[in-house]
């Protein structure tokens, strides 16, 4: 049965917010949804999609709150689903006027802030002094692509209080959906930033036209070398680092067709310049913005950092122009 005693509203109008906004709909009677565009929105009331992603997804526009003024929404809402681009979610975030202390909000963003280079969770808390006790994540393995298909899929919800988790999970569950809870909620941030690197990395692999068997290592060694960068520089937090949320986001964006992080990084290593790559693709991928942040985060601790050199190697080939086949021979050798 569907419910609407509790007020929920998802900001963002990508591939994963609609994938989101769907979910959503499933079992709520009224989701608000803020998308930045005024052309967006009024698509949406015409055709009842939105124009630019998962277009075959149709929406009922009476269980759609939708505006493109963020403060009607977050005013509208007791919780908030955040899954705008990092690029831009600092930009949107300054917009807000009203106070989201007393909010419970979600993180779906899957990257870093690059300004202030935090994950969201720790920008909301700093920044928008949300408590730490209303953060919450929504990570994967899940590809939007796949819930607009209606294909099996599962989500991690994380929170500080299972209350909140459990609640998050009753909004998003449905036949196609199910959802595990994890307290690790710095953590299994981190991790959905990370495996964007780790995915770029397989793409550029897969480029340059190495096979299975090297893929195979690249990725065994990236799921160990994310457990290091989480525990040296987020937190010592015992966690399973072969959890779904962990290993399962890692394997689905490093192997998927429709890892666009993958995409991006095949692009490369067939010969695109960043530029070039990323107008092609039209769509953004977290990646690139996160091995920048990742990598000055790491190397800022000095002789304490993380020994990285999946990161150093996507890093040096994305922003110092590194060869990628002669970044990748040296990484061959470091890889075991």
């Amino acid at each position: 049965m569907k419910t609407n005693k509790h007020k929920i509203a998802v900001l963002g109008s990508g591939s994963w917010a609609t994938a989101i906004v769907k979910m959503l709909t499933e079992n709520m009677q009224e989701v608000a949804w803020y998308v930045r565009s005024a052309y967006t929105k009024e698509h949406f009331k015409l055709h009842r999609h939105n124009p630019k992603y998962l277009q075959q997804v149709l929406f009922d526009p009476k269980q759609i709150k939708i505006s493109n003024d963020i403060n009607e929404v977050v005013a509208y809402a007791d919780t908030i689903i955040i899954a705008i681009p990092s690029a831009f979610v600092k930009a949107e975030l300054d917009k807000i006027t009203i106070d989201l202390k007393k909010k419970i909000v979600f993180s779906a963003v899957k990257g870093i802030v690059p300004e202030t280079l935090l994950i969201l969770g720790e920008h909301l808390k700093k920044y928008h002094q949300v408590p730490e006790k209303n953060l919450g994540v929504i990570a994967g393995p899940c590809h939007a692509e796949e819930v607009a298909m209606e294909r099996l899929s599962y989500l991690t919800i994380a929170a500080k209080r299972k209350s909140v988790a459990k609640q998050m999970s009753g909004f998003l569950e449905s036949w196609y959906i199910k959802t595990t809870y994890s307290k690790d909620v710095f953590g299994i941030e981190w991790a959905a930033v990370l495996k964007n690197v780790y995915a770029i990395a397989a793409g550029i692999a897969h480029g340059l036209g190495y096979g299975d068997n090297f893929q195979a290592v690249l990725i065994s060694n990236s799921i160990r070398e994310m457990k290091k960068f989480i525990k040296k520089n987020v937190d010592k937090h015992k966690r399973n680092i072969d959890n779904s949320a962990y290993l399962g986001d890692l394997l689905v964006t490093a192997y998927s067709i429709f890892s666009r992080n993958r995409t991006f990084g095949s692009m490369i290593g067939k010969g695109y310049t960043v530029r070039s790559a990323m107008a092609e693709m039209r769509m953004v991928a977290e990646g690139y913005y996160a091995v920048k942040s990742a990598y000055k985060i790491n190397t800022d601790k000095g002789e304490n950092k993380a020994n990285t050199p999946i990161i150093d190697a996507v890093y040096n080939i994305l922003y110092k122009q590194a060869n990628p086949k002669n970044e990748f021979v040296k990484l061959s050798e470091k890889l075991n």
